[in-house]
């Protein structure tokens, strides 16, 4: 090696120190796995469980389409679309900052739109302590919208399409984010040691009452209930489909159980994931063979409507426990789900309380139940603490719901007429039919 090409290797050397100390800087600088890992991984978790739980607006549509007569199939599809997309431009208007307003009174607090994380957000500007503002938003946002869905399919069949979505409106950007908030936006209920994991109250109560209101206000449809007394069964008019969207709907249940760990950034979060996952579906399945069971025993024929509704109750049931239960847990608590849907769904007919899909007893009464199946196995629940948040989000749902019901009523007139409801809401609201081939039968 001469002279000249030792100079230039030294050089080089002299020249490459100071950008090797740079780089060994920055590499000490940027945040490690360890750091941004949880972020990475609850984000992800928030997408994947998210796109789970939208996916149960299909299951909604398909169940309510299929438990419906095929003269008011369209409508149908057309309140679930609508209120999917209502639901979501409502929730970022103001919902979501209503529901998780930050530090606030504990009772009460209207937000304003939600904003986005900027466009490649950098780790020292994201809050790594949680998940990315836009998957959490998102993973919230599809749960409002199933609690409209629960209130479509009980006012089946006889209330207009405009003064549903108006209280859609009202729902989806109000009432549910204020009630929210109580639990899940640290509020008083939050403060005083209420428990629901995922929703049985906070989502599927308040659909529940929700939609108790608006059947008490709408009445029942044409031909339910005869002058002696008599319940007249009204067919759906395809069980096949509604039997595929229960299966969705029990799909989107894992994202909706599951999602609310609302962290996968260790090996015990993802390990009670999928302790959930095993939970939610041992609950679904112990609600279906029980509906199937007593059904038998009661009619003498299984009711595939029954089982189809035991499963969501189930489902319902184990959502305010998911995690604690063991598998014999869940799966008598889902039962008991299922048993309870066989024996309220009449109940409501003795009250003439016309609920075309069961939502009632599924998403109300068996979210009640599930609320109080928490103190079996959490130990930080307390019986009257449940009770106590049972009763606040009832008597909150129940009456504002009323009030609103009763307002639209007044003001628009919220149930079609005679003649519309007996040729069918798809022509009269709509002018189009699902099934235009079958449109004499």
């Amino acid at each position: 090696m001469n002279r000249f090409t030792k100079t230039a290797l030294a050089a080089g050397a002299l020249i490459a120190l100071p950008q090797l100390g740079l780089a060994q800087e920055a590499e000490a600088a940027a945040p490690g796995f360890d750091e941004i890992g949880p972020y990475i991984m609850t984000t992800l978790l928030f997408c994947m469980a998210g796109f789970l739980v939208f996916f149960m607006a299909a299951g909604f549509a398909m169940l309510e389409g299929g438990l419906v007569r095929s003269k008011n199939v369209t409508m149908q599809m057309t309140k679930n679309i609508a209120l999917y997309s209502i639901a979501a431009i409502m929730y970022w208007l103001i919902g979501f900052n209503t529901m998780y307003p930050g530090d606030f009174n504990g009772y009460f607090a209207i937000g304003g739109q939600t904003v986005l994380d900027a466009v490649g957000v950098s780790a020292a500007d994201a809050d790594l302590g949680y998940a990315s503002i836009g998957s959490d938003f998102f993973f919230q946002l599809v749960f409002v919208a199933a609690t409209a869905s629960i209130v479509s399919g009980a006012l089946a069949e006889r209330i207009k399409l405009w003064p549903f979505l108006a209280f859609v409106v009202v729902l989806t950007g109000v009432m549910y984010p204020i009630s929210g908030s109580w639990q899940w936006g640290g509020g008083w209920l939050s403060e005083a040691g209420f428990s629901d994991f995922a929703g049985s109250t906070v989502v599927h109560s308040v659909g529940g009452w929700a939609a108790l209101a608006g059947a008490i206000v709408l009445g029942p449809r044409l031909g339910k209930y005869g002058k002696d007394g008599k319940v007249n069964p009204i067919p759906g008019s395809n069980l096949a489909l509604a039997t595929l969207g229960t299966f969705i709907l029990w799909l989107g249940w894992f994202g909706f159980n599951g999602g609310s760990q609302l962290a996968m950034g260790t090996v015990g979060d993802v390990s009670d994931v999928s302790r959930i996952f095993a939970n939610t579906n041992m609950a679904a399945a112990a609600g279906a063979v029980t509906a199937l069971i007593l059904t038998q025993v009661m009619y003498k024929k299984p009711d595939l409507t029954m089982v189809l509704n035991g499963a969501l109750a189930g489902l319902v049931s184990i959502t305010a426990e998911p995690l604690a239960p063991t598998l014999f847990g869940s799966l008598w608590i889902g039962a008991v789900g299922g048993i309870i849907v066989v024996l309220t769904v009449p109940m409501l007919d003795k009250f003439k309380i016309d609920d075309v899909v069961g939502a009632i007893p599924v998403h109300l009464f068996a979210g009640i139940w599930g609320t109080i199946a928490v103190v079996f196995y959490n130990s930080d629940a307390n019986i009257a603490t449940q009770l106590m948040g049972i009763i606040a989000y009832g008597v909150f749902t129940f009456v504002a719901s009323l009030i609103v019901w009763f307002i639209l009523k007044a003001v628009v007139g919220i149930r079609v007429g005679e003649e519309e409801e007996m040729n069918g809401l798809d022509v009269s609201e709509l002018g189009m039919e699902a099934y235009p081939e079958f449109s004499k039968s």
